[in-house]
């Protein structure tokens, strides 16, 4: 990625943790230990594969891989079905479906917890083992970061929070939280520039995603806010002698909200659908609807404003 925020120090980019106790290869001598032994203390994973089954060769790299990234916060427990017979029959009957492979079993606390069948993509693996840790009350690294990135943005620390996004999508480059949380911090910083190259950079995987559909707004509307920001003062005059000029409030809204004034943008559109709902084609309220996508569904403005809006719309 080609943008002016660098990784965190001591975090090198795609260096997850290694720790050769985390991945291990099983039998049923020890499986006990390994598996229903260990998962008392850390979350363990099963992978139940066989050398003839093909979609193993890609599952079982991947399983690697997010381990990997959990930087031993679970335990990957590889077991060859073939060479292992009795203990595939002893699961068997129990319950674990190990008629196909490959099988993969999450223990926790000595019980099975979640089990899924078959070569799942990269993204659905994550998904699975992030539920694993939840259910042990813990979370992949980068959740934690991902928190500690958010933080620092609503602190001020723009430059810090970028380093973190940044330390993150080296590890999950499709990330969508942390590419959107990266473009926040860059407007943040004024590398509005680099914020568009990062935008671009974003992969067409999660192009739609509504965090990136956020930051896309946040920064169209940071270039029109600049161009109404200029007119200030005109916009302003203009209203005192006309208040029923809504073009000058439509721009003056989005002058607010560049300015970071949301509240006053979002009742400065409001007024507009107030006095003349559907003017020029609903801009106002689809203006609108801009800023709560760039602000966030969480946002207290949003929340706020949405409700105002309901109230005209529906009264």
């Amino acid at each position: 990625m080609d943008h002016a925020i660098n990784p965190l120090p001591g975090q090198p980019p795609g260096q997850p943790l290694n720790d050769a106790s985390m991945i291990v290869d099983g039998d049923q001598k020890t499986f006990m230990q390994d598996v229903v032994e260990a998962s008392r203390s850390i979350p363990v994973l099963v992978d139940f594969w066989a050398t003839w089954c093909g979609p193993c060769k890609t599952l079982t790299p991947t399983l690697e891989k997010v381990v990997r990234a959990a930087g031993g916060r679970v335990k990957l427990v590889k077991i060859d079905i073939d060479a292992n017979r009795g203990l595939v029959q002893q699961l068997t009957q129990i319950g674990l479906p190990l008629q196909s492979v490959p099988t993969v079993a999450a223990f926790w606390q000595g019980q099975i917890a979640d089990v899924f069948q078959g070569a799942l993509p990269e993204t659905e693996v994550k998904r699975f083992i992030e539920g694993l840790l939840k259910i042990a009350g813990g979370s992949m690294p980068t959740a934690d970061m991902l928190t500690e990135a958010k933080e620092s943005l609503e602190q001020g620390d723009a430059r810090q929070a970028g380093e973190i996004f940044s330390a993150v999508l080296e590890q999950e480059p499709e990330n969508p939280e942390a590419w959107a949380g990266l473009i926040r911090a860059l407007m943040a910083l004024g590398q509005e520039d680099q914020a568009k190259q990062a935008l671009g950079q974003i992969p067409a995987k999660i192009a739609d995603h509504a965090e990136i559909a956020g930051v896309r707004s946040a920064l169209t509307l940071a270039e029109e806010g600049r161009a109404a920001q200029g007119q200030l003062t005109s916009l302003q005059a203009r209203l005192e002698a006309d208040p029923a000029d809504h073009a000058a409030r439509y721009d003056l809204a989005t002058a607010l909200n560049a300015m970071g004034e949301h509240e006053a943008a979002a009742d400065a559109l409001l007024d507009i659908i107030r006095r003349q709902r559907g003017w020029n084609e609903d801009a106002a309220r689809m203006q609108l609807l801009k800023f709560f996508e760039a602000w966030g569904i969480d946002d207290p403005v949003t929340m706020a404003s949405r409700r105002k809006l309901s109230t005209l719309l529906f009264s």
